[in-house]
């Protein structure tokens, strides 16, 4: 987002920049999609496979958090600059929530 207030004063250098900085962000996009098929097609491959549902479920969980980082930085561009409040509301329900949950489990086995 910063790339908008980016004036040189010479709109070849300025479209270059531009031009640059999409490649670039382009490719990003491209390897953390590849990344999430990966993952996906692993996931996949450890159920087929057979293996233990105690290894199997929590293996699962956690390339589905590896792919929700891959989502929330890359895909939603929490990467750049201006998302600060953002990151702050989207931690603070992850807090919140695991709290949440860690209070009612805690509840129901005590």
């Amino acid at each position: 987002m910063e790339d908008q207030y980016m004036n040189s004063g010479n709109a070849r250098v300025d479209y270059e920049y531009r031009k640059k900085r999409n490649k670039e962000a382009m490719r990003h996009q491209v390897i953390s999609f590849a990344i999430s098929i990966f993952l996906t097609l692993v996931a996949f491959g450890a159920v087929a496979a057979g293996f233990d549902k105690w290894f199997v479920i929590p293996f699962i969980l956690l390339l589905a958090l590896v792919q929700v980082i891959f989502q929330l930085y890359y895909f939603m561009h929490m990467n750049e600059k201006g998302h600060e409040a953002v990151q702050l509301f989207i931690y603070g329900g992850v807090i919140i929530g695991f709290v949440t949950i860690l209070g009612f489990v805690t509840i129901v086995w005590w």
